[in-house]
Protein backbone atom coordinates (compact mmCIF):
# COMPACT_ATOMS: atom_id res chain seq x y z
CA UNK A 1 0.00 0.00 0.00
CA UNK A 2 1.89 2.92 -1.18
CA UNK A 3 1.39 6.07 1.20
CA UNK A 4 0.53 9.64 -0.09
CA UNK A 5 3.66 12.29 0.28
CA UNK A 6 3.68 14.68 2.87
CA UNK A 7 3.99 18.38 1.72
CA UNK A 8 6.49 20.16 3.97
CA UNK A 9 6.24 23.74 4.22
CA UNK A 10 9.78 25.39 4.20
CA UNK A 11 11.06 26.38 7.89
CA UNK A 12 11.38 30.18 8.12
CA UNK A 13 15.05 30.76 6.79
CA UNK A 14 17.65 32.83 9.59
CA UNK A 15 18.01 35.95 10.11
CA UNK A 16 20.20 38.07 7.96
CA UNK A 17 24.04 37.70 7.74
CA UNK A 18 26.14 40.74 7.49
CA UNK A 19 26.83 39.88 3.75
CA UNK A 20 23.18 40.53 2.59
CA UNK A 21 22.96 44.20 4.22
CA UNK A 22 23.05 47.07 2.54
CA UNK A 23 24.57 50.16 3.83
CA UNK A 24 22.30 53.18 3.95
CA UNK A 25 19.48 51.03 6.90
CA UNK A 26 22.62 50.54 9.21
CA UNK A 27 24.23 54.14 8.87
CA UNK A 28 20.57 55.75 9.16
CA UNK A 29 20.03 53.59 12.72
CA UNK A 30 23.63 54.24 13.64
CA UNK A 31 23.55 57.88 13.51
CA UNK A 32 19.76 57.78 14.32
CA UNK A 33 20.93 56.11 17.81
CA UNK A 34 22.85 59.23 18.65
CA UNK A 35 20.03 61.44 18.38
CA UNK A 36 17.82 59.55 20.08
CA UNK A 37 20.12 59.96 22.76
CA UNK A 38 20.41 63.25 23.08
CA UNK A 39 16.25 63.48 23.03
CA UNK A 40 16.28 61.35 25.78
CA UNK A 41 18.14 62.62 27.73
CA UNK A 42 16.67 65.56 29.35
CA UNK A 43 13.71 63.64 30.64
CA UNK A 44 16.65 62.85 33.07
CA UNK A 45 17.05 66.49 34.40
CA UNK A 46 14.97 66.51 37.30
CA UNK A 47 16.59 69.07 38.88
CA UNK A 48 15.09 71.73 36.57
CA UNK A 49 11.60 73.16 35.97
CA UNK A 50 10.54 72.30 32.61
CA UNK A 51 8.61 73.99 29.93
CA UNK A 52 5.11 74.05 29.14
CA UNK A 53 5.91 73.66 25.66
CA UNK A 54 8.78 70.51 25.71
CA UNK A 55 10.49 68.66 28.36
CA UNK A 56 13.93 71.05 27.90
CA UNK A 57 14.68 73.08 31.50
CA UNK A 58 13.11 77.00 30.99
CA UNK A 59 16.46 78.10 32.80
CA UNK A 60 20.70 77.51 31.66
CA UNK A 61 23.65 78.84 31.11
CA UNK A 62 24.40 80.37 27.25
CA UNK A 63 25.27 76.71 25.92
CA UNK A 64 22.49 75.52 27.85
CA UNK A 65 20.11 77.44 25.70
CA UNK A 66 21.53 77.20 22.41
CA UNK A 67 21.18 73.16 23.04
CA UNK A 68 17.88 73.49 23.95
CA UNK A 69 17.72 75.48 20.87
CA UNK A 70 19.09 73.19 18.38
CA UNK A 71 17.38 70.09 20.04
CA UNK A 72 14.22 71.78 19.47
CA UNK A 73 15.03 72.28 15.42
CA UNK A 74 16.54 69.41 14.79
CA UNK A 75 15.90 66.60 17.02
CA UNK A 76 13.02 66.28 19.13
CA UNK A 77 9.91 65.20 17.20
CA UNK A 78 12.20 64.39 14.33
CA UNK A 79 14.20 61.23 15.38
CA UNK A 80 11.18 58.59 16.17
CA UNK A 81 9.84 59.26 12.58
CA UNK A 82 13.11 58.07 11.73
CA UNK A 83 12.91 54.72 13.74
CA UNK A 84 9.63 53.75 12.38
CA UNK A 85 10.30 54.25 8.93
CA UNK A 86 13.23 52.28 9.24
CA UNK A 87 11.59 49.81 11.55
CA UNK A 88 8.74 49.33 8.35
CA UNK A 89 11.10 49.38 6.11
CA UNK A 90 12.83 46.12 7.92
CA UNK A 91 9.40 44.95 8.44
CA UNK A 92 9.34 43.86 4.45
CA UNK A 93 12.98 42.71 4.10
CA UNK A 94 12.18 40.39 6.60
CA UNK A 95 9.68 38.98 4.85
CA UNK A 96 11.12 39.05 1.55
CA UNK A 97 14.06 37.07 2.60
CA UNK A 98 11.40 34.69 4.32
CA UNK A 99 9.17 34.27 0.88
CA UNK A 100 12.97 34.23 -1.14
CA UNK A 101 14.08 31.44 1.21
CA UNK A 102 11.41 29.32 0.09
CA UNK A 103 8.85 29.90 3.01
CA UNK A 104 5.52 30.50 1.97
CA UNK A 105 2.97 33.57 3.17
CA UNK A 106 1.87 32.07 6.19
CA UNK A 107 5.13 31.26 7.76
CA UNK A 108 6.67 34.34 6.72
CA UNK A 109 3.86 36.29 8.36
CA UNK A 110 4.13 34.18 11.70
CA UNK A 111 7.66 35.54 12.32
CA UNK A 112 6.42 38.87 11.89
CA UNK A 113 4.27 38.37 14.30
CA UNK A 114 6.74 36.39 17.07
CA UNK A 115 8.72 38.84 16.57
CA UNK A 116 6.55 41.73 16.83
CA UNK A 117 5.20 40.20 19.75
CA UNK A 118 8.42 39.46 21.63
CA UNK A 119 9.00 43.62 21.34
CA UNK A 120 6.30 44.36 23.19
CA UNK A 121 7.88 42.22 25.72
CA UNK A 122 11.07 43.58 25.62
CA UNK A 123 9.76 46.99 25.32
CA UNK A 124 7.85 46.33 28.33
CA UNK A 125 10.81 45.29 30.52
CA UNK A 126 12.90 48.57 29.37
CA UNK A 127 10.15 50.53 30.38
CA UNK A 128 9.18 48.94 33.38
CA UNK A 129 13.32 48.88 34.28
CA UNK A 130 14.93 51.91 33.15
CA UNK A 131 13.50 54.03 30.74
CA UNK A 132 9.55 55.59 30.88
CA UNK A 133 9.58 56.44 27.36
CA UNK A 134 10.18 53.34 25.63
CA UNK A 135 9.42 52.83 21.99
CA UNK A 136 10.11 49.21 21.27
CA UNK A 137 6.80 48.14 22.55
CA UNK A 138 4.63 50.54 20.57
CA UNK A 139 6.31 49.52 17.32
CA UNK A 140 5.61 46.47 18.01
CA UNK A 141 2.33 46.80 18.36
CA UNK A 142 2.18 49.05 15.37
CA UNK A 143 3.61 46.49 14.01
CA UNK A 144 1.34 43.70 14.65
CA UNK A 145 -1.52 46.08 13.54
CA UNK A 146 -0.28 47.47 10.43
CA UNK A 147 0.59 44.03 9.08
CA UNK A 148 -2.54 42.48 9.65
CA UNK A 149 -4.15 45.61 7.93
CA UNK A 150 -1.89 46.95 5.39
CA UNK A 151 1.10 44.64 4.40
CA UNK A 152 -0.97 42.69 1.53
CA UNK A 153 -2.60 46.10 0.04
CA UNK A 154 -1.93 47.67 -2.67
CA UNK A 155 1.19 50.73 -3.10
CA UNK A 156 -2.09 53.02 -4.19
CA UNK A 157 -3.68 52.25 -0.64
CA UNK A 158 -0.69 52.89 1.50
CA UNK A 159 0.23 56.26 -0.37
CA UNK A 160 -3.47 57.22 -0.28
CA UNK A 161 -3.73 56.43 4.04
CA UNK A 162 -0.85 58.00 3.98
CA UNK A 163 -1.11 60.80 2.58
CA UNK A 164 -4.94 61.13 4.31
CA UNK A 165 -3.93 61.28 7.72
CA UNK A 166 -0.80 63.74 6.92
CA UNK A 167 -3.70 65.87 5.70
CA UNK A 168 -5.35 65.91 8.58
CA UNK A 169 -2.14 66.84 10.59
CA UNK A 170 -1.95 69.70 8.10
CA UNK A 171 -5.94 70.54 8.47
CA UNK A 172 -5.21 70.53 12.16
CA UNK A 173 -2.18 72.78 12.20
CA UNK A 174 -4.08 75.21 9.65
CA UNK A 175 -6.92 75.60 11.31
CA UNK A 176 -5.02 76.36 14.98
CA UNK A 177 -3.39 78.98 12.93
CA UNK A 178 -6.18 80.58 12.03
CA UNK A 179 -7.83 80.29 15.60
CA UNK A 180 -5.15 82.19 16.89
CA UNK A 181 -6.36 85.20 17.06
CA UNK A 182 -9.45 84.39 18.67
CA UNK A 183 -8.14 82.80 21.57
CA UNK A 184 -8.84 84.24 24.84
CA UNK A 185 -6.12 85.62 26.24
CA UNK A 186 -6.84 84.18 29.93
CA UNK A 187 -7.12 80.79 28.65
CA UNK A 188 -3.87 78.62 30.15
CA UNK A 189 -5.50 75.19 30.82
CA UNK A 190 -3.53 74.30 28.04
CA UNK A 191 -0.20 75.98 29.36
CA UNK A 192 -0.62 74.40 32.74
CA UNK A 193 -1.23 70.99 31.47
CA UNK A 194 1.76 70.83 28.91
CA UNK A 195 3.92 71.96 32.50
CA UNK A 196 1.92 69.17 34.38
CA UNK A 197 2.87 66.89 31.52
CA UNK A 198 6.30 66.83 31.69
CA UNK A 199 6.67 67.31 35.05
CA UNK A 200 5.40 64.29 35.42
CA UNK A 201 7.98 62.70 32.98
CA UNK A 202 10.57 63.66 34.73
CA UNK A 203 9.28 63.09 38.42
CA UNK A 204 10.23 59.45 37.58
CA UNK A 205 13.68 60.26 37.23
CA UNK A 206 13.33 61.85 40.76
CA UNK A 207 12.24 58.64 43.00
CA UNK A 208 15.13 57.93 44.77
CA UNK A 209 13.36 54.28 45.78
CA UNK A 210 14.14 51.84 42.70
CA UNK A 211 11.18 49.87 43.36
CA UNK A 212 8.92 52.71 43.71
CA UNK A 213 10.26 53.62 40.22
CA UNK A 214 9.17 50.51 38.59
CA UNK A 215 6.01 50.38 39.44
CA UNK A 216 5.44 53.95 38.52
CA UNK A 217 6.97 53.61 35.36
CA UNK A 218 5.23 49.62 34.50
CA UNK A 219 1.74 51.65 35.39
CA UNK A 220 2.22 53.76 33.09
CA UNK A 221 3.42 51.76 30.18
CA UNK A 222 0.36 50.98 28.45
CA UNK A 223 -0.28 54.87 28.26
CA UNK A 224 2.43 55.32 26.52
CA UNK A 225 2.10 51.77 24.76
CA UNK A 226 -0.48 53.42 23.07
CA UNK A 227 -0.23 57.00 22.70
CA UNK A 228 3.63 56.51 20.93
CA UNK A 229 1.90 53.22 18.82
CA UNK A 230 -1.63 55.36 16.83
CA UNK A 231 -2.01 58.33 19.03
CA UNK A 232 0.79 60.12 17.91
CA UNK A 233 -0.88 58.77 14.35
CA UNK A 234 3.13 59.67 12.64
CA UNK A 235 4.17 56.52 13.68
CA UNK A 236 1.25 54.99 11.12
CA UNK A 237 2.24 57.33 8.46
CA UNK A 238 5.62 56.13 8.33
CA UNK A 239 5.37 52.57 8.73
CA UNK A 240 2.75 52.62 5.69
CA UNK A 241 5.58 54.64 3.86
CA UNK A 242 8.10 52.66 4.66
CA UNK A 243 6.26 49.53 3.36
CA UNK A 244 6.00 51.30 0.25
CA UNK A 245 9.70 52.45 0.47
CA UNK A 246 10.88 48.52 0.69
CA UNK A 247 8.68 47.36 -2.18
CA UNK A 248 11.49 49.33 -4.97
CA UNK A 249 13.97 48.88 -2.63
CA UNK A 250 15.08 52.61 -2.47
CA UNK A 251 17.42 52.03 0.36
CA UNK A 252 19.21 49.25 -1.41
CA UNK A 253 19.21 50.29 -4.62
CA UNK A 254 19.81 54.49 -3.64
CA UNK A 255 21.12 54.81 -7.12
CA UNK A 256 18.06 54.52 -9.35
CA UNK A 257 15.98 56.93 -6.79
CA UNK A 258 18.75 60.31 -5.99
CA UNK A 259 16.50 62.42 -7.79
CA UNK A 260 13.50 61.69 -5.39
CA UNK A 261 16.32 61.51 -2.38
CA UNK A 262 17.50 64.84 -3.08
CA UNK A 263 14.08 66.44 -2.54
CA UNK A 264 13.00 64.64 -0.04
CA UNK A 265 16.32 65.81 2.29
CA UNK A 266 15.43 69.37 1.23
CA UNK A 267 11.95 69.55 1.51
CA UNK A 268 11.47 67.72 4.34
CA UNK A 269 14.74 69.04 6.91
CA UNK A 270 13.74 72.28 5.40
CA UNK A 271 9.85 72.19 6.60
CA UNK A 272 11.32 70.02 9.53
CA UNK A 273 13.76 72.99 10.89
CA UNK A 274 11.62 76.10 9.67
CA UNK A 275 8.76 74.30 11.68
CA UNK A 276 10.63 73.75 14.81
CA UNK A 277 12.28 77.32 14.73
CA UNK A 278 9.42 79.51 16.29
CA UNK A 279 9.12 76.63 19.35
CA UNK A 280 12.56 77.13 19.95
CA UNK A 281 12.65 81.07 19.73
CA UNK A 282 10.49 80.72 22.04
CA UNK A 283 11.39 78.87 24.71
CA UNK A 284 14.34 80.40 24.86
CA UNK A 285 12.48 83.95 25.59
CA UNK A 286 13.79 85.17 21.68
CA UNK A 287 10.09 85.16 20.28
CA UNK A 288 7.40 86.74 22.32
CA UNK A 289 4.29 84.38 22.09
CA UNK A 290 1.27 84.49 24.75
CA UNK A 291 1.01 81.40 26.70
CA UNK A 292 -2.81 80.99 26.27
CA UNK A 293 -1.41 80.47 22.56
CA UNK A 294 1.58 78.49 23.37
CA UNK A 295 -0.24 75.13 22.44
CA UNK A 296 0.65 75.88 18.68
CA UNK A 297 3.35 74.46 18.44
CA UNK A 298 2.68 71.07 18.98
CA UNK A 299 0.13 70.67 16.50
CA UNK A 300 2.06 72.46 13.92
CA UNK A 301 5.43 69.99 14.91
CA UNK A 302 3.68 66.98 14.21
CA UNK A 303 3.23 67.65 10.77
CA UNK A 304 6.49 68.96 10.14
CA UNK A 305 7.66 65.75 12.47
CA UNK A 306 6.87 63.55 9.19
CA UNK A 307 8.85 65.91 6.75
CA UNK A 308 11.50 65.54 9.50
CA UNK A 309 11.69 61.60 9.49
CA UNK A 310 11.88 61.72 5.73
CA UNK A 311 14.00 64.17 5.28
CA UNK A 312 16.58 62.23 7.57
CA UNK A 313 16.05 59.36 6.10
CA UNK A 314 16.93 60.73 2.73
CA UNK A 315 19.88 62.36 4.02
CA UNK A 316 21.40 59.00 5.59
CA UNK A 317 20.43 57.20 2.39
CA UNK A 318 22.40 59.92 -0.01
CA UNK A 319 25.13 60.05 2.29
CA UNK A 320 25.52 55.93 2.20
CA UNK A 321 25.56 56.16 -1.59
CA UNK A 322 28.38 58.87 -1.23
CA UNK A 323 30.67 56.32 0.49
CA UNK A 324 29.75 53.11 -0.12
CA UNK A 325 32.09 52.24 -2.85
CA UNK A 326 34.49 54.57 -2.07
CA UNK A 327 37.21 53.51 0.53
CA UNK A 328 35.90 55.89 3.95
CA UNK A 329 33.12 53.36 3.90
CA UNK A 330 35.52 50.49 5.56
CA UNK A 331 37.54 53.02 7.51
CA UNK A 332 36.77 52.57 11.48
CA UNK A 333 34.34 55.61 11.92
CA UNK A 334 32.06 54.52 8.78
CA UNK A 335 32.18 51.06 10.09
CA UNK A 336 32.04 51.38 14.04
CA UNK A 337 28.36 53.81 13.18
CA UNK A 338 27.06 51.26 10.75
CA UNK A 339 28.02 48.63 13.49
CA UNK A 340 25.44 50.55 16.02
CA UNK A 341 23.07 50.38 13.44
CA UNK A 342 23.31 46.53 13.04
CA UNK A 343 22.94 46.28 16.73
CA UNK A 344 20.16 48.86 16.95
CA UNK A 345 18.19 47.04 19.73
CA UNK A 346 21.12 46.82 21.76
CA UNK A 347 22.55 50.15 21.52
CA UNK A 348 19.15 51.56 22.22
CA UNK A 349 18.61 49.30 25.50
CA UNK A 350 22.09 49.94 26.14
CA UNK A 351 21.67 53.51 26.24
CA UNK A 352 18.98 53.30 28.97
CA UNK A 353 21.69 50.80 31.23
CA UNK A 354 24.25 53.23 31.01
CA UNK A 355 22.09 56.53 31.50
CA UNK A 356 19.64 55.50 34.04
CA UNK A 357 21.87 54.61 36.87
CA UNK A 358 23.72 57.86 36.32
CA UNK A 359 21.00 60.39 36.23
CA UNK A 360 17.74 59.35 38.30
CA UNK A 361 17.96 59.48 42.02
CA UNK A 362 17.85 55.95 42.55
CA UNK A 363 21.08 56.33 41.04
CA UNK A 364 24.10 58.44 41.38
CA UNK A 365 21.60 61.74 40.95
CA UNK A 366 24.04 63.44 39.10
CA UNK A 367 20.24 64.78 36.79
CA UNK A 368 19.84 67.01 39.56
CA UNK A 369 23.06 69.12 39.09
CA UNK A 370 23.67 69.01 35.14
CA UNK A 371 22.30 71.56 32.60
CA UNK A 372 21.19 70.53 29.08
CA UNK A 373 25.06 70.99 27.31
CA UNK A 374 26.48 68.79 30.14
CA UNK A 375 23.29 66.02 29.76
CA UNK A 376 23.90 66.90 25.72
CA UNK A 377 27.95 65.54 26.17
CA UNK A 378 27.04 62.79 28.24
CA UNK A 379 24.20 61.65 25.65
CA UNK A 380 26.80 61.72 22.99
CA UNK A 381 29.69 59.61 25.13
CA UNK A 382 27.39 57.13 26.31
CA UNK A 383 26.65 56.42 22.03
CA UNK A 384 30.58 56.92 21.80
CA UNK A 385 31.02 54.05 24.27
CA UNK A 386 28.27 51.76 22.42
CA UNK A 387 29.47 52.44 19.17
CA UNK A 388 33.14 51.23 20.39
CA UNK A 389 31.30 48.13 21.57
CA UNK A 390 29.67 47.59 18.46
CA UNK A 391 32.58 47.58 16.63
CA UNK A 392 34.73 45.11 18.95
CA UNK A 393 31.32 43.27 18.62
CA UNK A 394 31.12 43.29 14.31
CA UNK A 395 35.12 42.01 14.45
CA UNK A 396 34.24 39.03 16.69
CA UNK A 397 31.08 38.18 13.94
CA UNK A 398 29.01 39.03 17.48
CA UNK A 399 25.24 40.17 16.67
CA UNK A 400 24.76 41.63 20.01
CA UNK A 401 22.81 40.50 23.21
CA UNK A 402 19.55 41.75 22.66
CA UNK A 403 19.51 40.79 18.84
CA UNK A 404 20.62 37.27 20.09
CA UNK A 405 18.19 37.03 22.52
CA UNK A 406 15.01 37.90 20.23
CA UNK A 407 16.15 36.36 17.69
CA UNK A 408 16.31 32.92 18.85
CA UNK A 409 13.18 33.72 20.72
CA UNK A 410 11.40 34.77 17.09
CA UNK A 411 13.69 32.17 14.91
CA UNK A 412 13.13 28.98 17.71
Amino acid sequence: MSRTPRTTIPAPRGPVGSGERALAPDLARGAMLLLIALANVPWFLYGSTQGATTMHPVEGSGPDRAVQAVMIVAVDGRIYPLFAFLFGYGIVQLYRRQREAGADDGAARRLLRRRHLWMIVFGFLHAALLWVGDVVSAYGLAGLVLVALFFRRRDKTLIIWAAVITGLLALMAVVSLISLPFVPTDMVAEETLGAEFYGMGVAVSAESNYVTSVLMRGAGWPVTLLTQAFVNVVVPVMILLAFWAARRGILENPGAHLPLLRRTAVIGLGVAFGGGLPHALYHVGALQVGDHVSWIFGSVEMLTNVFGGLGYVALFTLLAYRIQNRPVASSLPVVAVAAVGKRSLSSYLGQSVLLAPVLTAWGLGLGATIGSAAAAGLAIATWAVLAVLAYLWERQHYRGPAETLLRRLVYR
